[in-house]
């Protein structure tokens, strides 16, 4: 046994078989289980070894200020993994150092749920490459110093994996790493307390197999077998299919839909105690094996509510989570104008130890969902299903002096319901735009949100297409694959004729590549964007401005971000403010923020 190994596995080997034991209480699959670890182990190339060497020596690098994201697809971005590759010296011009690569793993045309139905964890869909391609890709990535994060879909697979194909034919084995049953009278007790996923196109939690006579939990799209967990064999495989991701050089281990990977007969089979061991023990599997991957999870809830998958400090679990709720919350304050709830969900993050990182954005593969806090903002007379409702109309260029334009995602006449799905150019007003005016005010709009994004603590990641302004796709009506999903409004080919107009200063795309460019070099610039700053939230003296300060090391940053489209003036502490885009000074007092506009501002204590 290799020492290094040994002394992991040794320091660690207690809290794991408590963990196990209190799930499964079988001895035989925890004793595979560690000898899985050790063959992972032994099979990760030197190059990573000394990765995890340098990355235990400096063990908060990613709550770095000097970090910046992207997410792209494979094919709308290069083509494949070998044109990715191709492209860095445009991810590298972009600043990017942490690349977060869409599902790209085998699964079914047609019922792919893009990507996230998974064949087989160990194979890149055809059209993509090879698993070569991407070791390749990722070795590269580690020379020019990406991070590379790629999803590993936990909670499910396809139809068309090995187990779910051998489960059909009647393999009791392979239906035991499901959940099967024979008529559906336990489904319809799970149907009591287990909320729809997609009530209008994928409604109820299970399907009936005509072929076999059986019915299969489906979470989330009938095609999309939920895995059983409370077998051991689901969890050992699951982990050593994850290991091989990180062994094949993924840096970031995306956990999709991590919530909802533990299923119990009368409740909501979402957060139960049970996800966290298993999430704890993932981490683990991590620290022996892979120790520089980083797992982060998908969990979709208000930032104070996602607090228990970080774990604590003595048993830690995801090292960074998604800013879900900041980034809907954000959209409601475009379509508002009204930073209340913003600043509110800010106060409550502040509150949160520094060492909580999240992932922030403004826009992703997903849609938006209105899951906001109705019962605070009621007092404000926004009641959920009008307000919904109007969220709704505002950004699909429905209500009157609209300038937002995006599609509606699951919409439910029934319920009033419905989420968002669009690019931050189109839903910021950019291809509504007609006149110079419109299109500068969009190009503010736009701005000043990524300077928000990139003033959250956490490492911020742009969507691809987003620097430089890529509208809303159409086309994807006229594919019978992707006409039932809205989603590919925003999952468009990437337009690199577009993309070249970035070298053009007087183009939208110039204009708004260099302007988000030197946002990113400030604030890597700057150590007060660091993760551990300190962060608090004050009044303007307007609803409709947004006041933010960083504190660190006797720096402070305020920033002021107007979501508005007008002027508004903002009185200030008298004292001298360096402003950081402009590279000025500010002695005044009061200070006009023009329409869409922002400060960062910096003074030293």
């Amino acid at each position: 046994m290799n020492p290094i190994f040994s002394q992991r596995l040794a320091s660690r080997i207690t809290e794991m078989k408590a963990l196990y034991s209190k799930l499964y209480h079988d001895d035989a699959a925890f004793d595979y289980f560690c000898k899985m670890l050790e063959v992972c182990f032994d099979g990760r190339k030197a190059s990573l070894h000394l990765l995890d060497s340098r990355r235990l020596a400096e063990p908060g690098w990613f709550r770095s200020n000097k970090l910046m994201g992207m997410m792209l697809y494979v094919n709308n971005f290069a083509g494949d993994l070998q044109g990715v590759q191709k492209k860095i010296p445009y991810l590298e011009e972009c600043g990017i150092n942490y690349l977060h690569l869409m599902p790209l793993l085998a699964s079914p045309k047609g019922r792919s749920d893009g990507g996230y139905a998974v064949a087989d964890f160990r194979t890149v869909q055809e059209e993509l490459g090879t698993m070569e391609d991407l070791e390749a890709l990722a070795d590269r990535c580690r020379e020019k110093g990406i991070s590379l994060c790629l999803d590993f879909v936990m909670n499910h697979t396809s139809e068309d994996h090995e187990w779910a194909k051998a489960a059909r034919e009647g393999d009791e084995l392979a239906r035991s790493r499901y959940y099967f049953y024979d008529n559906w009278e336990e489904p319809n007790v799970y149907e009591q307390t287990v909320p729809q996923v997609f009530p209008t196109t994928a409604p109820g939690n299970f399907t009936w197999l005509e072929d076999c006579n059986q019915v299969v939990m489906t979470t989330f799209y009938p095609y999309q077998w939920d895995l059983n967990y409370a077998n051991p064999m689901v969890f050992n495989d699951m982990t050593e299919n994850m290991l091989y991701l990180a062994n094949r050089g993924i840096n970031v281990i995306r956990l999709d839909a991590v919530p909802y990977i533990w299923k119990e007969l009368g409740t909501s089979c979402r957060n139960l105690p049970q996800v966290h061991s298993l999430v704890r023990l993932m981490r683990l599997a991590c620290e022996i094996v892979c120790p520089s991957v980083l797992l982060l999870g998908e969990v979709v809830m208000e930032p104070t509510k996602v607090v228990p998958y970080f774990g604590s400090e003595e048993s830690p679990e995801c090292h960074m989570l998604y800013n879900v709720t900041t980034m809907a919350t954000t959209w409601h304050t475009v379509a508002t104008r009204d930073v209340r709830l913003l600043r509110r969900q800010l106060d409550q993050i502040s509150t949160l130890p520094t060492d909580y990182l999240f992932q922030n954005y403004l826009r992703c593969h997903d849609d938006i969902g209105w899951g906001l806090d109705y019962p605070w903002l009621s007092r404000f007379g926004m009641e959920e299903v009008s307000h919904k409702k109007y969220m709704n109309d505002w950004f699909t260029g429905k209500w009157p002096g609209s300038w937002s334009r995006g599609e509606l995602y699951n919409d439910d006449p029934r319920l009033g319901d419905a989420r968002l799905c669009g690019t931050t150019a189109s839903l910021s007003g950019l291809e509504a735009a007609r006149t110079a005016g419109e299109t500068e005010l969009a190009l503010a709009c736009d701005t000043m949100l990524h300077a928000w994004m990139m003033t959250q603590s956490g490492i911020p990641v742009l969507y691809s297409g987003d620097e430089v302004g890529q509208l809303n796709d159409y086309t994807y009506h006229a594919d019978p694959d992707k006409a039932a999903d809205s989603r590919y409004v925003h999952r468009g080919g990437f337009d690199w004729d577009k993309a070249e107009l970035r070298k053009d200063p007087e183009a939208v795309q110039g204009k708004l590549f260099a302007a988000l460019r030197k946002l990113e070099l400030i604030r890597a610039e700057e150590a007060v964007f660091r993760a551990d700053a300190r962060v608090s939230t004050f009044d303007t003296g307007s609803h409709q401005v947004l006041g933010v300060c960083r504190e660190l090391d006797g720096e402070r940053l305020t920033a002021l971000f107007n979501f508005s489209e007008r002027s508004i003036p903002v009185t200030m502490e008298a004292c001298r403010l360096t402003d950081l885009v402009e590279k000025k000074s500010i002695t005044e007092e009061r200070i006009e923020l023009p329409a869409y506009g922002f400060y960062w501002l910096k003074s030293m204590k």
